[in-house]
């Protein structure tokens, strides 16, 4: 991935959807197919929540979500990011095989396209509260949390709805986080109860 001065970094850290958005949507610019490093780099890689973020969004979105073989990648992208949060470090290191990852460039857009739809209303949820919940230590459970749905992830594409169910948890454990939302982190929890529990019983 880029290094320590990349443009992304000096940014200010995004902290609603809509701005994340708008960073993605400059990632790779000027070529016709978008690397996971390019959408990675375009947040900088400091920080856990847009890589949840990113990651749950991926899995949830028509077109790109729907993509055999999608939910274990971003489960990989979740599984990673999640240990070395959980290792104290501070900066994600990703594999090159797992960075060049890539789409083409007609359905990256029409992905944002479609999830910049909700997002200001999204945003107009998001508040700081129950902030006990998302930060630290609080924020270990929550990666602890991910690294099980990660984990999951392999098996729920052959049980329908459930990879759409992760999706949602890792969204809304990644807005809790960027917004200071302890509410959707309860939120998240609960999702990702009713996600396993479904997997198990379709799967047992």
């Amino acid at each position: 991935m880029a290094d320590d001065t990349s443009r992304a970094e000096q940014e200010v850290a995004p902290t609603d959807l809509t701005t994340l958005l708008e960073q993605i949507r400059h990632a790779g610019e000027g070529e016709e197919r978008v690397s996971l490093e390019a959408i990675l780099d375009s947040v900088g890689q400091r920080s856990f929540a847009p890589f949840l973020l990113i990651a749950g969004l991926i899995t949830l979105a028509p077109l790109i979500g729907d993509l055999p073989g999608v939910p274990t990648l971003m489960a990989t992208l979740v599984v990673l990011s999640s240990g070395q949060l959980l290792a104290r470090r501070k900066h994600v290191w990703f594999p090159r095989w797992l960075l060049t990852r890539q789409v083409s460039r007609e359905r990256f857009q029409k992905g944002l396209d479609w999830m910049m739809r909700p997002a200001s209303w999204v945003d107009r949820l998001l508040k700081p509260r129950l902030s006990r919940l998302t930060r630290p230590p609080a924020n270990l459970p929550v990666a602890l949390t991910c690294l099980l749905i990660a984990m999951a992830m392999p098996p729920m594409e052959f049980v329908p709805f459930t990879a759409n169910g992760a999706g949602l948890a890792l969204t809304l454990f990644g807005l809790a986080l960027l917004a200071d939302d302890g509410l959707l982190v309860l939120l998240g929890y609960a999702f990702t109860a009713a996600t396993l529990t479904l997997v198990i019983v379709n799967l047992v």
